[in-house]
């Protein structure tokens, strides 16, 4: 568990218990919302097909589950973790110019 705080830059193991919880709310909750953005644009199975739907799933999800990980963070009280978590994804996944070092 020190090593996971290490890592982390984490005092206790609440803290911990806090991230595990927002991950675990953030996963459940972005699934939910893109679902319900899918249907709002009526983009379903029968109009796209089976492969155009789960991509177009895929992509609001991840999307989704950007903004969705910072706001559970800061409700829970760790959005600077969050919100650092959240610039290396981005810069691993090609917006590094958007972030000063």
């Amino acid at each position: 568990m020190n090593k996971l705080k290490k890592r982390w830059g984490i005092d206790s193991n609440w803290q911990i218990f806090l991230i595990i919880i927002v991950f675990a709310i953030t996963g459940t909750s972005s699934a939910y919302v893109g679902k319900s953005i899918l249907a709002a644009l009526n983009l379903t199975h029968e109009r796209l097909g089976d492969y155009l739907y789960w991509l177009s799933y895929a992509v609001v999800i991840s999307v989704v589950y950007q903004f969705l990980l910072v706001f559970f963070g800061w409700l829970f009280g760790q959005f600077r973790f969050f919100w650092n978590f959240e610039k290396r994804m981005l810069k691993h996944i090609g917006f590094k110019r958007f972030f000063k070092e």
